[in-house]
């Protein structure tokens, strides 16, 4: 059987060859061999680039209710741009005529043509185009009301507040097209075609050599549900902002892979929202912070995994409630859980809801050991049994309430003043939402007083030997890998501010610990002492 050690180390071997993998296979994305007979002027093999010819092109947009066009009929041209640079980047906003069959929940789609200039597009043999889809299915988000007096801050028509209150996904407008072109004149392999790009590929047959035409990409990753707009009956047309801007091969290639990610994790049931979140890492971040935040990410995992072990290796263990503070476990199990309900009301990322869920588990189970409580089934009814504390623990006990009789003073008016306010001024969902948010306004803003009772514990028994510091240790890494996160992933303003004020407490626990040096005669976590264990170890030899 492995020891904790051992398997620590497995754990920390394993993760570094995974990131050691990761490397590799996103080396291999971002480069491509380049055909060697290239470098000889030998065609042989060769995949040559047409734009290396340097063509007059045209770029032509059209719109239409069907998924495949053969011809001119029942299509929209929205916007032409002639003498198209392909080394030029613009943007362009357009008005788009909507069809009634769109406006009935039906798909509208955008052709997105690259021709020779003054050729109509079905006429030319070595135009490229690509299609995507203008329209999508979501819930719209709840509308928000003043509780006291009904009054919100936006008039929706009755249809739209039916379908709200059903909850039924209907047709949202994507306002946003972002086109690429892939602009190297790089000669490919023919016989090892990259799978990724070879898709998008369409090549010609020019003399004794094969070229490819140019490469046309829609970035996907930009369609945000921030552009998104609901798409209702009186709706004749809506805006749509056509961007374009050249890329390299190797961002081609990275960005494929990006959004076939997102695109199964859709599969497995990722919301739109959900995806949304992981899209905003791409796309509002430059390469270089996105590879940081590959790295940041991984070891945020690793400490993660290593932090629940450790406490969940503490507490399983622990027998004694000595130094510890029973209303801290308390606290934090209410916070804990409190925080993860009102993530799951904001409809958060998954990305930060499963941690949370995960820890809220952790905690109520931390509870259970701190009060001593067995529960034994009568039945199908639950019966609870606390056991007793020593006197040891009673003293704890007391140093514990003494802190919270203080605390009470100035937090309880606080969390009622702060509930009361945004009742007055703030828009919620439902009742439910506003209790919700009051609670963790009040978990967010005055939550680190409630570590006071503990630093008020460890100030008493001038000692912190009885604290879980692995567990802490790992935390504290995670608190400072939360700080980075908290500009990168989409979550509320207040548990952004709140990974900035778990820096200020655990700064806190490193000076009590720097102030009161370890004494190998007092309990430690376990409690147990170091001259018991040796007392023990003596008494076997």
């Amino acid at each position: 059987m492995l020891s904790r050690s051992s398997f620590t180390s497995l754990v920390v071997g394993v993760f570094a060859v995974y990131v050691a993998h990761t490397c590799w296979v996103m080396y291999g994305i971002v480069y491509t061999r380049p055909c060697p007979a290239a470098a000889d002027g030998a065609a042989g093999g060769c995949v040559w680039p047409y734009l290396a010819r340097r063509p007059k092109l045209q770029l032509s947009v059209y719109t239409t209710t069907r998924s495949s066009i053969g011809a001119e009929s029942n299509i929209d041209l929205v916007l032409n741009v002639e003498d198209f640079d392909i080394e030029s980047r613009f943007e362009r906003t357009v008005n788009v005529s909507v069809p009634k069959k769109t406006r009935n929940n039906g798909t509208l789609y955008a052709f997105v043509f690259l021709h020779h200039a003054g050729m109509l597009p079905w006429h030319d043999g070595k135009q490229v185009h690509i299609v995507s889809p203008l329209t999508t299915y979501m819930v719209p988000k709840p509308e928000e009301i003043n509780l006291l007096t009904g009054e919100s801050d936006t008039q929706q028509i009755e249809a739209e507040k039916q379908t709200n209150a059903l909850d039924e996904p209907v047709s949202h407008w994507r306002s946003r097209l972002t086109l690429n072109v892939m602009v190297e004149d790089f000669v490919f392999d023919g016989s090892s075609l990259p799978a990724d790009v070879h898709r998008y590929m369409k090549m010609v047959q020019l003399g004794k050599t094969v070229h490819y035409l140019p490469i046309l990409f829609i970035d996907q990753l930009s369609n945000r549900v921030k552009d998104l707009m609901v798409i209702n009956r009186s709706t004749t047309e809506l805006p749509l902002t056509v961007s374009y801007d050249k890329i390299s091969l190797g961002k081609l290639r990275f960005w494929i892979h990006m959004q076939d990610a997102v695109y199964s994790l859709q599969q497995f049931g990722f919301s739109e929202k959900d995806a949304d979140e992981v899209k905003g890492i791409f796309v509002d971040t430059n390469l270089y912070f996105l590879a940081l935040t590959f790295f940041v990410a991984a070891f945020h995992l690793l400490f993660d995994f290593l932090a629940f072990k450790n406490d969940i290796s503490f507490w399983k263990k622990k027998r004694s409630m000595i130094g510890m503070s029973t209303k801290a476990v308390l606290w934090r199990c209410f916070s804990t859980v409190v925080i993860f309900l009102f993530l799951l009301d904001e409809q958060t990322s998954l990305l930060v809801l499963i941690p949370a869920g995960v820890g809220a588990v952790i905690e109520l189970w931390k509870v259970k050991k701190a009060l001593k409580m067995t529960i034994r089934w009568q039945g199908l009814r639950p019966k609870f049994q606390f056991g007793a504390y020593n006197d040891s623990e009673k003293k704890t006990e007391e140093y514990d309430a003494q802190a919270m009789k203080y605390l009470s003073y100035l937090l309880y008016p606080l969390c009622i003043g702060g509930a009361a306010y945004s009742l007055l001024n703030v828009k919620y969902k439902s009742w439910y939402s506003w209790l919700i948010n009051s609670f963790v306004n009040g978990v967010y803003a005055f939550g680190f007083l409630f570590m006071l009772p503990q630093l008020f514990v460890n100030y008493k028994m001038k000692s912190v030997a009885h604290l879980p510091w692995k567990a802490f240790t790992y935390k504290a890494f995670n608190t400072f890998i939360d700080d980075i996160f908290a500009f990168i992933i989409t979550m509320p303003t207040s548990h952004r501010l709140a990974c900035f004020r778990d820096d200020v407490v655990f700064l806190v626990y490193l000076y009590q610990r720097w102030l009161y040096p370890v004494d190998k005669s007092r309990v430690n976590e376990y409690g147990e002492s170091y001259e018991e264990k040796s007392k023990k170890k003596a008494h076997r030899e």
